[in-house]
């Protein structure tokens, strides 16, 4: 694949192909800030995720909306994609949306996060087992908590917790019902509403 970047003015296409498994993670993180293109990394090895839809972006705006309004008068915080996510040495992950407990954590880096509690992904048609198969190896080999799998496919979301090493079901969610968290206390939103907003 050939990426076009706009650098200091000139237009420069970049094949990714070709360098495939030859990438730096500091070449990674150079070729990110320089794209606003959703860019993972998996030792040497960078994928380009689609571009979002409209209904993409309205399911992640309610979710940080519903994820805002609970987390941050707890003194947590939640971000949104693009925001690196540092799962091991040598991979990255772009979550569509991360939270932290505490917003104070030190995990919350500035140029990427070192760790979260919980993240949510909002399943892509392209590839819809990079999110409901290969993540959820990243997140719990990253110890994170918690992971929601927000699938627009079949209208459902999917609640994973970590227990031990790997990731047990708390729940899956269809519509007529409230997705819950495990994680967070009282915290829940109506399938339905979600997906309406798509």
């Amino acid at each position: 694949m050939v990426m076009r970047l706009q650098l200091a003015g000139d237009t420069t296409d970049i094949d990714l192909a070709s360098l495939q498994g030859l990438w730096s993670v500091e070449q990674y993180l150079k070729l990110s800030n320089q794209t606003s293109r959703l860019l993972e990394f998996t030792d040497g090895v960078i994928e380009v995720l689609p571009m979002p839809t409209k209904r993409h972006q309205a399911i992640s705006l309610f979710m940080l909306l519903a994820l805002l309004a609970y987390i941050r008068p707890r003194g947590g915080a939640v971000f949104y994609a693009p925001l690196r996510l540092a799962i091991r040495p040598g991979v990255f992950r772009e979550p569509d949306l991360m939270l932290l407990l505490d917003q104070h954590d030190p995990r919350a880096q500035d140029a990427f996060w070192l760790g979260a509690d919980l993240v949510v992904e909002i399943v892509s048609p392209d590839n819809p087992k990079r999110d409901t198969e290969e993540k959820p190896r990243d997140y719990a080999a990253a110890g994170i908590p918690e992971y929601w799998i927000v699938n627009p496919l079949d209208a459902s979301i999917t609640v994973l917790v970590l227990n031990g090493a790997q990731y047990t079901l708390h729940g899956k969610f269809e519509r007529g019902t409230i997705a819950t968290s495990h994680l967070l206390a009282g915290f829940g939103v109506a399938v339905a509403e979600v997906f309406a907003a798509g």
